[in-house]
């Protein structure tokens, strides 16, 4: 991962309803269009369907499909919850959540306190205002756009 413009392959991961990662999805489409790709992995099904409602180019659910596939993308980006066993009101397993965090994928961890998690020093911000923030600052340097 030597050059910055080959980062352009997104893993977005989220659970439950897919709110979050949905978002996720359309500002990240907003920002590159179809210059990326965006690969909707959710702990279920309802979150993945959300997902590629929101644009992503394709989709898989569940703990196998989700071990398998943070292995191939360049970036990771969903809720702090995706790295810790038993999240999500038990829908992030503990296979989920160590291959997550054992992924050569740079991560990017929504920082939401869904999972009684407080992380001192960070600012309370609303998620839009989070992933705009994680876009600009963060994400469009990294790969060069």
């Amino acid at each position: 991962m030597e050059n910055n413009s080959i980062l352009k392959k997104f893993g977005i991961i989220d659970g439950q309803g897919g709110g979050i990662g949905s978002h996720i999805i359309k500002q990240l489409r907003d920002h590159f269009q179809e210059s990326i790709e965006v690969i909707a992995l959710g702990t279920n099904a309802i979150a993945t369907t959300q997902m590629l409602k929101a644009r992503a180019n394709r989709g898989a659910s569940g703990e196998n499909a989700i071990v398998r596939t943070v292995k191939t993308v360049d970036i990771i980006i969903g809720p702090i919850g995706i790295v810790m066993a038993h999240a999500m009101m038990g829908e992030v397993t503990p296979a989920m959540a160590e291959a997550i965090a054992a992924s050569p994928a740079r991560k990017f961890l929504i920082p939401l306190t869904q999972e009684n998690i407080i992380i001192p020093g960070m600012a309370a911000l609303p998620l839009p205002r989070l992933v705009e923030t994680m876009i600009i600052e963060e994400i469009k340097p990294l790969i060069g756009e």
